[in-house]
C-alpha cells in the first residue's frame, strides 16, 4: 500500500482550519501528520535547533519505536492510564505504527520481546521519516523557536521568541521533563496550568534506584527474581537482570520496579533478590550441604564463589551473620538456615529513585480526568489539546511509550476537521 502524500480533498465553502503544534518529538510530529492530512493548515514550533531530539537517544540510539503486541497486550504494559488510553491503542495499535513508517520508506525489524526497531539500527532514519511524513503534507516546521505563552480569545494566539501565530486550534506535545537536555523542561504543564488544568505531581520513571549501602559494582546478575514490599505487602516480583552500580542498581528488573513505586514513600518500601530463583530452600540447602562436605577444610569467602560472583559473596555472608574465614566443616544447620535465607532474601534497602536527567520518561503530567480521551481535547479549554509524555500516562519499557506517543498525536491531530 502507497503512503497518502495528500491531504483530504478540500470542498467549497469550508474553511481550512490553522493548526498549531507545539512540540517536534513522536507525539507532535505524528499530531502534525494527522491533523495536515484531514486537510487542515499545520504549523509545527520546536524550540531545539532540530526534530525529535529525544527520539535520537532513545533505545541505546536505536530507537525502540514501538512494540509489535495486540491493543489488549498492548494495555497490560500501561502502568497508570490503561483505561484511557484504550480508544487510542485501539484507533492507532503497534500495527498502524509500523505500516505508518514502512509506507513512509523505513524497513523495520522486529526483536526480542516484540520490539521493533528501525532496520537500519539509527533512531534518526524514525525523526527523518516522520519529518519527511509531514513535508509531504505541507507541514510549516518552525526550529529553533520557542512558545512562551497560550492566549485563547476568539481564537488561539501563541507567542513565540519569533513573534505570534494565529490558531484554530493548538495542540501541546512538548513532552515531560525526562532528559531535560533534549529540551523536556516541563513548558507544557505550565501552558496547561495557565489554562486551568489540575496536573499530578511529576516523578522518574524507567529510572536506577540509589540503595544505602553499594556493593558489587559493575556486576551484572541474570535470571534473579527482585521483589518489593510495602507494609508486608507484595507490590512487585519479577524475574530478569539487574545490575549493581557505584549509585546502587539498575538494569531492566529496576527499571520496571521504578515505575511501579515512583509514587510511594521509599522509606516504606522494602526489596529483596533471590540470587537463586530456580532452587526452592530445601535443594539449595541441599546444595551448601554438598559444597561444605566437598570443601570442608576452605574458608566460606572461597566456598561462595561456586554460588555468587565474588564481589556478592561478603554483602551476602554478612547478611547471614557468618564471617567469610569461617570454614566449611564449621557450619551449623542453623548457620546454613541463615544462609539459605539470605542467598534467597537478600535484603537492599532503597533510598530515592535517580532523578530525570536519567530517568527514561516521565510519570505524571496533565490530569487525565479533564482531557476527552477519544480526541485528546482538553474539557476545560476548546481546541486546545494534549498528547504524549505531558499526560499523566506511563508504561514499561519495550517502545510502549513512545507507541503512546503515537497514538495520542495521531488521535489529537485527526480530531480536527
Amino acid at each position: 500500500m502507497g503512503a497518502r502524500k495528500v491531504p483530504r480533498p478540500f470542498h467549497y465553502g469550508e474553511r481550512m482550519k490553522e493548526v498549531v503544534v507545539i512540540g517536534g518529538g513522536a507525539s507532535g510530529l505524528m499530531a502534525a501528520y494527522a491533523a495536515a492530512e484531514r486537510g487542515n493548515r499545520v504549523t509545527l514550533v520546536e524550540k531545539n535547533e532540530k526534530l525529535g531530539k529525544k527520539i535520537y537517544i532513545t533505545g541505546k540510539g536505536r530507537c525502540n519505536l514501538t512494540n509489535d503486541c495486540p491493543p489488549e497486550e498492548f494495555l497490560q504494559n500501561v502502568v497508570r492510564g490503561g483505561k484511557f488510553l484504550t480508544g487510542a491503542i485501539y484507533a492507532f495499535p503497534p500495527a498502524r505504527t509500523m505500516e505508518f513508517m514502512e509506507e513512509h520508506g523505513l524497513p523495520l525489524i522486529t526483536e526480542r520481546g516484540n520490539r521493533v526497531f528501525p532496520q537500519s539500527g539509527h533512531a534518526s532514519d524514525v525523526t527523518k521519516t516522520l519529518e519527511r511524513a509531514c513535508n509531504l503534507l505541507g507541514v510549516r516546521i518552525l526550529l529553533n523557536t520557542e512558545v512562551r505563552r497560550i492566549e485563547k480569545g476568539d481564537r488561539f494566539r501563541v507567542r513565540t521568541s519569533n513573534g505570534a501565530l494565529s490558531a484554530d486550534a493548538v495542540i501541546v506535545a512538548t513532552g515531560g521533563l525526562a532528559y531535560p537536555a533534549t529540551g523536556s523542561t516541563g513548558d507544557g504543564y505550565r501552558f496547561a496550568k495557565e489554562a486551568g488544568h489540575t496536573l499530578t505531581p511529576c516523578v522518574p520513571s524507567l529510572v536506577g534506584l540509589e540503595l544505602e549501602e553499594t556493593f558489587a559494582q559493575g556486576i551484572t546478575l541474570k535470571n534473579v527474581v527482585l521483589t518489593a514490599k510495602r507494609g508486608g505487602k507484595i507490590l512487585s516480583s519479577r524475574l530478569g537482570e539487574l545490575l549493581f552500580t557505584h549509585f546502587g542498581m539498575s538494569g531492566p528488573l529496576v527499571l520496571t520496579l521504578s515505575a511501579e513505586i515512583n509514587r510511594l514513600p521509599m522509606k516504606e518500601i522494602a526489596l529483596s533478590v533471590d540470587f537463586k530463583p530456580a532452587l526452592d530452600e530445601p535443594k539449595l540447602d541441599a546444595r551448601l550441604v554438598r559444597d561444605f562436605s566437598e570443601r570442608k577444610n576452605e574458608q566460606l569467602k572461597n566456598i561462595m564463589r561456586g554460588l555468587l560472583p565474588a564481589s556478592l559473596v561478603g554483602p551476602v555472608l554478612h547478611a547471614a551473620d557468618l564471617p567469610t574465614t569461617k570454614q566449611g566443616n564449621a557450619v551449623t544447620r542453623e548457620e546454613r538456615a541463615r544462609l539459605v535465607s539470605a542467598l534467597k532474601n537478600f535484603p537492599l534497602r532503597p533510598v530515592k529513585l535517580r532523578g530525570f536527567g536519567e530517568a527514561v520518561i516521565t510519570s505524571g503530567g496533565v490530569s487525565l480526568s479533564e482531557v476527552s480521551p477519544k480526541t485528546m481535547e482538553s474539557k476545560k479549554t476548546e481546541g486546545l489539546y494534549f498528547c504524549g509524555e505531558v499526560l499523566d500516562v506511563d508504561a514499561y519499557t519495550g517502545g510502549f511509550n513512545l507507541q503512546i506517543a503515537f497514538a495520542t498525536g495521531f488521535c489529537a491531530g485527526n480530531s480536527i476537521n
